[in-house]
This record gives structure tokens, sequence and C-alpha cells, in this order.
């Protein structure tokens, strides 16, 4: 059985696409599919509490990374540098 779709064309400023897309990106769907869930099931408190707190994470998550490989660079440069004094 074939899945049927229309087109259906809404009108927006261009920092609401930007929203719409920013938005349906952080939780891996396409625009349309963020909509249609969007319309057709109304999140409730604990569902959006539990949306923000895995964008919290998730940004935590790549701070700590970031942190971390930094760390770990310098690490190196040190460690580099006492490998020079060594020599």
């Amino acid at each position: 059985m074939a899945v049927q779709t229309e087109r259906i064309t809404i009108l927006g400023s261009p920092d609401f696409k930007v929203w719409l897309e920013k938005e349906s990106g952080k939780q891996g769907l396409s625009l349309s599919e963020f909509v249609r869930q969007r319309c057709l099931h109304k999140a409730d408190e604990d569902e959006l509490l539990l949306s923000t707190l895995v964008t919290e994470v998730k940004r935590a998550t790549q701070k700590a990374k970031a942190s971390l490989n930094k760390g770990l660079k310098d690490v190196e440069n040190v460690l580099a540098e006492i490998r020079q004094v060594k020599k």
C-alpha cells in the first residue's frame, strides 16, 4: 500500500523557518516530520521537560568533549617539551 501525501504550504517569517529547521535537526527529523509530530501529538509537561533535559545533556557532552580534547592536546604538548629537554 503506497503512502499518499499532499503538499501543504504555510507562510512564516525567515526566523520561524530557521527555528523550525533548528528544532527538527535537534531531534533528527525532517522539517516535515517535525511539524507532523508537533501537530498530531501534543507534548505533555514530562515530554517537554525530557526534551529540554536531552538538549542540555547534548550541549554539556559537547562542551566536556571539547574540554577533554583540549586537555589531551595540552598533555601531548607538555610530553613533547619533556622529550625535547631529555635529548
